[in-house]
């Protein structure tokens, strides 16, 4: 129950699940969710750090920013509950401003753009 309750945790938070829906295009750099969110690093970082607690997402570091993805899900119950959200994500008002604002950064991002955004 303890594991069922810090994975549920993660996902307590509209900023949360406004990044879900985002990662579900796939690995995305912390500068990403940034433009997507239009939230400072140190917010994003935070909020990310509760979804590794609950284990939603995977992290790796390549300088110094850190890329993320959805984990895999480790039970049936994550998988649920990541089915669901997929389901209904998408079709609230803020995650799809989000997903354009994403779609736009991304359109324009250069080698140079997460660099420049600290």
């Amino acid at each position: 129950m303890e594991k069922l309750a810090l994975r549920f945790k993660g996902l307590g938070d509209p900023t949360r699940l406004r990044i879900i829906r985002l990662l579900d295009h796939g690995e995305l750099c912390v500068c990403d969710l940034m433009a997507a969110l239009t939230l400072p690093q140190s917010t994003v970082s935070r909020h990310m750090s509760f979804l590794r607690n609950g284990r939603w997402v995977d992290g790796r570091r390549e300088g110094k920013w850190v890329y993320y993805t959805l984990a895999a899900p480790e039970d049936g119950i994550q998988a649920q509950v990541l089915r669901v959200l997929r389901q209904h994500l998408p079709e609230r008002g803020q995650a799809r401003k989000d997903y354009a604002r994403l779609l736009a950064h991304l359109a324009n991002k250069t080698e140079a753009t997460c660099s420049t955004e600290a």
